[in-house]
């Protein structure tokens, strides 16, 4: 195998070059093994970038009443009660200090009168409680980080896409992938795997995703035999830009509406006194999300189909001061002055609280060697995510993954790969060369968006969900008959064809979650079933891969500890 080949040995190999991949990599540096780490794309283009509005840690710095048992409860309570308690629990306690680690390491934050990190509001969150740097804070977290890890030394594949996870009997051992610019392909052994790949935006059409987002990293583990959980709860952003056509999707942080934002429908009514009167703009992102889709839908929307988001009542240098890219997006993209008058926002598919199911300590997967972090794992945001608590997060679990990979891999043996892996790795992932008559994987993606959207979107309806099962079936045969033209040179629709197989595990096993939760929680809302259900509150559906097909069970939630059901029970103070 190795002469077929070329061969990369690490001890810790990090797949996702993210905030959550990054921070293992320095984890797993620091505990003084080699380390790997793949990006899809070019390293500093990851989807932390994107999250612009705040790291959610109870600091203090802003009100002193705040402490890891609100952030808890708070984060309990967005997630309908569906959370990892303990995950839920540890990332509370230990955010503040990863926080103050990043800041250790050269990050720039906005700043209080006396000096300490300026934290704002955000949706869900009881107190001001996000660190920040203006509405930039993703790009300076990556920028830090990956600074960081340089320093360190790891060593960075870059512009290469993983295709198989190998495994030797029960555990994982490796990866096979290729080379996106001239499509060779590679091999890289390791005694712990970490999947840090983010999320499945592109299987929907409007998405604040970019075209790295195709659930990958679930597919790759969920194909080597690691269970998925949660994976119904799919969170629409309720503000992405609406208009023109070409940046549909686009995030609009809510940092607009933790800065002072208000949202308007056509009639300049400010609708969320009617969803939400306590919270208003600041509800969760669910609630906000499913507001403006209900004014859209009952006719009381904007020209283009959303509804206004307006700060210009703030004074212009305000808004330029505290959301300076917004001003430029909407200046650039759209033509329009935020100082001066309404965005026009709708929801966007954002966020995925499903993904990989992982120990709340380690981060370790159900597969032995395999570890997750990021948005690629499941079980710290429930039902529904708060803002904010997904850059906390990637810290949190980002260094426990990192931790407990090298922990690992210290103590076991060598990896053995087996050829016939790689060999039918290389096999399926040059199938669709072979194929001179079939469909182009455009055309499927484009079909597989429009499903989703229509069918497993905001709202969901038992009839809907199974059309959309039945779809997806008609979309896999339809994958099986993919070819592509041309050479493995940077060829996109190859990359298309293989990120699509991805989208279609991952799709499905969103739909058959959907299907069974007969109830409406957090980001899952069936028309059908629209209240919350006592029975369900207790239960997670576990996708698993098993001989005949993709197989869904329900385990029971462990109970809440009384300590921590009393923190719960205590409200404000």
């Amino acid at each position: 195998m190795s002469d077929r080949f070329e061969t990369h040995e690490h001890d810790v190999l990090v797949i996702g070059a993210g905030g959550a991949g990054l921070r293992a990599a320095i984890e797993a540096l620091a505990q003084g093994v080699s380390v790997g780490v793949v990006s899809k794309s070019l390293l500093g283009k990851a989807h932390t970038v994107m999250a612009e509005g705040g790291i959610a840690a109870a600091m203090c710095n802003v009100d002193s009443a705040d402490g890891w048992k609100p952030h808890f409860r708070d984060t309990m309570r967005g997630g309908k009660m569906l959370n990892n308690w303990r995950m839920a629990q540890l990332h509370a306690q230990e955010a503040p200090e990863r926080v103050r680690e990043l800041e250790h390491w050269g990050a720039v934050f906005d700043r209080t009168a006396d000096g300490n990190i300026l934290q704002r509001a955000f949706g869900g969150h009881t107190y001001k409680r996000l660190c920040h740097v203006g509405d930039r804070t993703g790009l300076e977290m990556i920028r830090t980080l990956q600074d960081r890890g340089v320093q360190l030394g790891f060593d960075v594949y870059m512009e290469c896409t993983i295709v198989r996870l190998l495994t030797d009997g029960e555990k994982c051992v490796g990866a096979i992938g290729y080379w996106r610019e001239q499509g060779r392909f590679v091999v890289f052994k390791a005694k712990s795997v970490v999947m840090a790949t983010g999320g499945i935006g592109k299987a929907w059409p409007i998405t604040s995703n970019s075209w790295e987002y195709t659930g990958d990293g679930m597919a790759l583990a969920y194909e080597a035999g690691a269970e998925l959980m949660d994976l119904e709860f799919v969170q629409f952003h309720p503000t992405g830009m609406v208009w023109p056509p070409g940046v549909q999707g686009i995030l609009v942080t809510e940092a607009v509406r933790g800065e002072g934002g208000i949202l308007r429908n056509k009639l300049g009514e400010r609708f969320m006194e009617k969803y939400d009167p306590k919270r208003m703009e600041l509800s969760t992102r669910d609630v906000v999300a499913r507001s403006i889709y209900t004014e859209v839908k009952e006719g009381r929307g904007t020209e283009h189909g959303g509804a206004y988001l307006d700060i210009s009542h703030k004074p212009a240098e305000y808004v330029k001061k505290k959301l300076p890219s917004m001003y430029h997006q909407f200046k650039e993209l759209a033509d329009v002055d935020i100082t001066k008058g309404p965005m026009e926002v709708g929801p966007t598919c954002h966020y995925v609280m499903g993904g990989i199911r992982v120990e709340a300590e380690t981060a370790q997967s159900t597969l032995p060697g395999l570890f997750a972090a990021g948005e690629a794992a499941a079980g710290l945001h429930g039902a529904n995510r708060l803002g904010g608590n997904s850059l906390s997060d990637l810290l949190v679990f980002g260094r426990r993954a990192g931790s407990a990979a090298a922990k690992h891999a210290k103590e076991v043996s060598a990896p053995n790969i087996d050829p016939a892996q790689t060999d039918s790795a290389e096999k399926y992932a040059l199938a669709p060369f072979q194929r001179s008559d079939g469909e182009s994987p455009y055309a499927i993606h484009r079909d597989l968006q429009t499903t989703m959207q229509s069918l497993v979107g905001i709202y969901r309806t038992r009839e809907d969900v199974q059309k959309a099962l039945l779809e997806l079936g008609k979309l896999n045969e339809r994958w099986t008959h993919t070819s592509v033209e041309g050479s493995r040179m940077f060829n996109p629709g190859w990359h298309l064809a293989l990120d699509l197989k991805s989208m279609l595990t991952i799709s499905e096993a969103v739909a058959r979650s959907a299907l069974v939760r007969e109830e409406s929680r957090g980001a899952h809302s069936r028309i059908d079933f629209p209240e919350l259900s006592a029975d369900w509150g207790t239960k997670n559906n576990i996708i698993r891969r098993e001989d005949s097909g993709m197989t869904l069970r329900q385990d029971v939630k462990p109970a809440l500890p009384a300590d921590l059901q009393q923190v719960l029970d205590e409200d404000k103070g």
